[in-house]
């Protein structure tokens, strides 16, 4: 077995995140490994996380894990442009028996909806997406993040081919862009986790 499967044995998913992956593969959507959720949970719970925004819904299984995370009481605010994707997000949440005050889906751009989002109001923020948007959102991720707060964003290994200097497609070039974003900004400290395809993180120091 593999590290990777190992960790992902490890994660235990439960039964509605399960069901909520079965589905995103019917629906061809991506899904985050188990060893990102359980990851995604611990980090919600790490910051005691009550308002988190999630970029990229898909079909609810992220959503679902950083719930899991999140205190009783608070609210998960996940912004897609893809409907089909977002009915899929929100039958899950359903079936996970997940109040509908919790979860706040937005279908929309995060192009659009972040500027209108508050200032300093959320806890953690994660990033599943299209790459060549990231370096785009980070101004207004920063602003969003609570003091205290983590920034998350999926795929940073982009199935190897950010570490391989060879490989300089567009969303290879715009995480090695974010990256080096990232490292311009004296007040965040970052780390990569391998887990799934990736997990970066940033937190101010």
């Amino acid at each position: 077995m593999s590290t990777v499967s190992f960790a992902d044995l490890v994660a235990d998913e439960p039964e509605p995140i399960a069901s909520a992956r079965a589905h995103a593969a019917e629906v061809g959507c991506p899904a985050i490994a188990p060893a990102v959720g359980t990851t995604l949970a611990a980090l919600a719970t790490a910051v005691n996380a009550r308002a988190v925004v999630e970029i990229g819904t898909g079909a609810g299984v992220s959503t679902l894990w950083l719930l899991a995370g999140m205190r009783p009481e608070s609210v998960l605010t996940s912004v897609d442009s893809d409907g089909e994707y977002q009915r899929a997000a929100r039958a899950a949440l359903n079936d996970a028996e997940i109040p509908t005050q919790r979860a706040r889906l937005i279908n929309g751009s995060a192009a659009d909806v972040l500027p209108r989002l508050a200032d300093g109001g959320y806890d953690l923020v994660f990033c599943d997406a299209a790459p060549g948007e990231y370096p785009d959102y980070l101004p207004h991720l920063r602003r969003v993040l609570r003091s205290g707060g983590i920034l998350a964003w999926h795929g940073v290994l982009w199935r190897d081919r950010v570490a391989d200097q060879s490989a300089r497609d567009a969303d290879t070039v715009a995480w090695r862009d974010l990256l080096a974003a990232l490292k311009a900004e004296k007040t965040l400290r970052r780390a990569v986790l391998p887990v799934g395809d990736g997990l970066l993180i940033a937190v101010p120091a």
